[in-house]
C-alpha cells in the first residue's frame, strides 16, 4: 500500500508539473506585438513582390507588342507610379517604379520613392532572375531597404512553375529612426494564374523561412510550416503557418486561417489561442 501511495503521489506529483509547465509560458504582450513585426513585415515585402511582377509583366506586354523598341521608355506614364524601362540588350533590362513623392494606391497604402528591378531573362524562362533593390522607398512612411533576388528555378513534380527568393540586408526604418531587419528565402509555387495576362488570377504557395530583429531589437525566426496561400487579389495571404522562434520563449504559431481573404489571423502555443488583425501599418505608425 505505502508503495502505491509512493507512485501516486509521483503520478500527482508530475501531473501538476505538467500543468505548471502549460500555463507557465502564455501568450503574451511580448508574443503578440513579435507576431504584429512579422505579419506586417511579411506584408510589406510581399506587397514589393507583386509590385514588382506586376510591372514586370506590364514591361514584357509592351515589349511583346512593340518589338525592336530600344533605350529608355515609359511604359506607364498616366498615374502613380511610372514605370519606365531601360533596355539593355536581348533579355537584360532595368525596370523602375516610380512612385514620386508618394501617392495612395492598391489597398490604401502610400507609396513613395523607386523600386528599382534588374531583369536577366524572361520572366517564364527557367534560370531568369530579377533582383529587387530600392531608391529612397518608403512604405506608409517607412523606409525600405535591402536586395531580394527571385530566380525561376522551373517547375516541380507537379508541373507548377516555382520561383525562388532571396532577402539579404532588409531594414526598415521607422520615422523615430528604430530599425527592423529582416533576411529570408522564399520559394512560390505558382498554383493559378501564371499562364495568363490577367494578374487578379495569380495564386501561389509559399514556403521557407526567416529571420531578424523586432521593433524592440529582440532577435527571432520563423519557419513556415504550412504553406502559405497567396492571391494577389487579397491583402494577407488566406491561410497556411508559421512558427515563430525567440530567445527564452517557447514557439508559437502565426496561423493565417482556412482560406477566407480577410484580415484575421490566430497565435497559438499549445491549446492557448488569440486573433488578431492583420494590417500593413505598424502599431507605432497612425
Amino acid at each position: 500500500m505505502k508503495i502505491l501511495k509512493f507512485f501516486f503521489s509521483i503520478a500527482l506529483f508530475s501531473i501538476a508539473m505538467v500543468a505548471c509547465e502549460k500555463s507557465s509560458n502564455p501568450l503574451n504582450t511580448d508574443d503578440i506585438n513579435l507576431a504584429d513585426d512579422d505579419a506586417v513585415t511579411e506584408a510589406m515585402f510581399d506587397d514589393i513582390f507583386s509590385t514588382a511582377d506586376n510591372a514586370v509583366q506590364i514591361v514584357e506586354t509592351f515589349m511583346t507588342k512593340n518589338p525592336g523598341v530600344k533605350g529608355n521608355v515609359i511604359v506607364v506614364a498616366d498615374s502613380c507610379p511610372t514605370v519606365t524601362v531601360e533596355l539593355i540588350d536581348e533579355g537584360h533590362r532595368i525596370v523602375t517604379i516610380d512612385f514620386g513623392d508618394g501617392c495612395t494606391g492598391l489597398w490604401d497604402q502610400t507609396r513613395a520613392g523607386k523600386i528599382i528591378i534588374t531583369v536577366n531573362g524572361y520572366r517564364k524562362v527557367e534560370g531568369s532572375t530579377r533582383t529587387v533593390t530600392f531608391e529612397d522607398y518608403y512604405f506608409n512612411g517607412i523606409k525600405v531597404e535591402g536586395t531580394k533576388v527571385t530566380e525561376n528555378i522551373g517547375e516541380n513534380d507537379y508541373g507548377n512553375v516555382v520561383f525562388s527568393a532571396t532577402l539579404t540586408n532588409g531594414m526598415l526604418t521607422f520615422p523615430d529612426e528604430v530599425v527592423v531587419t529582416r533576411e529570408f528565402y522564399r520559394e512560390r509555387e505558382w498554383v493559378a494564374g501564371y499562364d495568363t495576362w490577367n494578374i487578379w488570377d495569380d495564386e501561389c504557395l509559399v514556403t521557407g523561412y526567416a529571420s531578424g530583429t523586432t521593433y524592440k531589437g529582440v532577435a527571432y525566426e520563423n519557419t513556415i510550416k504550412s504553406a502559405l496561400h497567396w492571391k494577389r487579389v487579397c491583402r494577407f495571404f488566406v491561410s497556411g503557418i508559421i512558427e515563430i522562434n525567440r530567445e527564452g520563449t517557447e514557439p508559437f504559431e502565426l496561423d493565417y486561417g482556412d482560406g477566407e481573404c480577410d484580415a484575421k489571423a490566430v497565435l497559438r502555443r499549445g491549446d492557448e489561442e488569440k486573433e488578431i488583425t492583420l494590417r500593413f501599418r505598424h502599431r507605432k505608425i497612425r
